[in-house]
């Protein structure tokens, strides 16, 4: 649940906005002076400030300047509210920080989209912030290989720049990883990084996640949704996995890369952006653009920087220190004690084909940690059959035709979910099936949604 501070001195206004934003799910706590705001700021964590400007005991743009001292990763979004509202106090209090400025009376449908932006833009701040904690660029992109260290290289001399980046690779290999690791490096930094996965998003819905839409436009929508390129203002674009994005939004993701502005679905008017725009493909574009499938103009505009991570099976070298890696993570995940893995079973895992790459052996490793709760040293005897057994399970795992079908149709199930990142509706697409025939299925074979 997301928490909003109600702040200004008028009761009425503090009790109606309590009733109304309680009633759209949110947790709501109010004060009537800028003392009994900071006592509460200091006693929880909100998302969203609405502060009046006029209070009794302070005045608001002071308090605003008190709260954007804190800690980026803990301070809140602040809303200004106004009755008395200029040009000058607006552009006063966005100098200071804030998110936005309403004025009395307020409009329900505004106050509750813009509510609704703010609370987006602190969650993006927060996993920003937290990755930027968490991970550099050497950590993030484990291994010794040459592909890995050339990588390294190619981010550490690309980021700083502005240029359009495009990076290859097949599923799994870590392409949302390098597009991390270049935002990190950036000029742009502290500023905002959005995603969106082409792939997981249906072709009629695209449009308006990338350019957003305003009132009339979805039959019983939002009056209006910011598009993720008009919330990625002054930061980085994500567009995972191009290839997939629909011939219609292509022209019009061109036309918004040649003039930095973009009209959204249902829109009048133009907005302008300045935005670094970094995309991924797990498809050969010149092939796609052969069929007719891809623009060859969008092309040339988004591969200015290419960027290649080979699949796992080239860099054979990296298995053991990702593994390694993933045994430390999901050991604090899990609360189980320092790990260690066998020769044997590293033999073993980089005997294997990987056809799911980073992601599939990243998938493995938690397995056996669920499935071997009590061991500390993890041995060839804990890895599934789909690694050390890769080359002979038909002969020394199967006794049957049908025990041989069905293993093959499990990995190939839970393959085609890990592409499509556990979305069921995209998997099943993968497969050719009915959403509801998948779900049969995956009982059938004893898949769980987890595993």
């Amino acid at each position: 649940m997301n928490h909003i501070l109600v702040v200004d001195d008028e009761a009425e206004i503090r009790s109606s906005l309590e009733e109304i934003l309680r009633e759209e799910g949110y947790g709501v706590a109010s004060a009537a002076t800028a003392t009994e705001a900071m006592v509460l700021l200091e006693d929880a964590p909100y998302d969203v400030v609405l502060l009046d400007i006029w209070l009794p005991d302070r005045d608001g743009l002071d308090v605003l300047a008190d709260i954007h001292r804190q800690g980026a990763a803990m301070r809140p979004e602040v809303v200004i509210i106004s009755g008395h509202g200029t040009i000058e106090t607006a552009v006063k209090a966005t100098k200071l920080g804030a998110y936005d400025f309403l004025e009395k009376p307020l409009s329900l449908d505004r106050t509750l989209l813009v509510l609704k932006n703010a609370v987006e833009a602190r969650r993006m701040r927060a996993e920003n912030l937290e990755f930027k904690r968490q991970f550099s660029v050497g950590s993030v992109l484990t291994g010794e290989s040459v592909p890995m260290k050339a990588l390294r290289q190619q981010i550490r001399l690309m980021a700083p720049t502005n240029g359009r980046v495009l990076i290859y690779g097949e599923s799994g290999t870590g392409k949302e990883l390098i597009a991390h690791s270049i935002h990190a490096e950036s000029l742009r930094r502290d500023q905002i990084f959005v995603e969106l996965n082409c792939a997981a998003i249906p072709e009629a819905h695209i449009e308006a996640e990338l350019f957003g839409y305003r009132h009339g436009a979805q039959p019983g929508g939002l009056p209006e949704q910011r598009g993720t390129l008009e919330r990625a203002d002054g930061g980085t674009l994500f567009l995972d996995e191009v290839g997939d994005m629909s011939l219609k939004t292509q022209s019009k993701m061109l036309s918004a890369l040649d003039d930095q502005q973009f009209t959204p679905v249902g829109g009048t008017q133009p907005i302008r952006v300045d935005v670094r725009l970094i995309a991924s493909t797990n498809k050969d574009l010149e092939e796609e653009i052969a069929k007719g499938n891809f623009r060859e103009d969008l092309f040339y505009r988004l591969n200015v920087v290419p960027f290649f991570v080979p699949p796992l099976r080239e860099r054979k070298q990296d298995i053991p220190p990702l593994t390694r890696e993933f045994l430390a993570e999901f050991g604090r995940q899990y609360g189980r004690p320092r790990m260690e893995i066998a020769e044997d079973a590293l033999e073993a895992l980089a005997q294997y084909h990987w056809p799911g790459n980073v992601r599939e052996l990243k998938n493995v490793i938690e397995r056996v940690l669920i499935l071997n709760p009590r061991a500390l040293h993890i041995e060839r005897k804990h890895l599934p059959p789909l690694t050390h057994k890769a080359g002979t399970r038909s002969t020394e795992e199967f006794s049957t035709l049908q025990q041989a079908r069905d293993a093959y149709e499990r990995e190939f199930i839970l393959k085609k979910i890990d592409e499509s990142r556990n979305n069921m509706s995209r998997a099943a697409e993968l497969l050719g099936l009915e959403r509801s025939h998948l779900y049969r299925k995956m009982k059938a074979l004893g898949i769980s949604v987890r595993e």
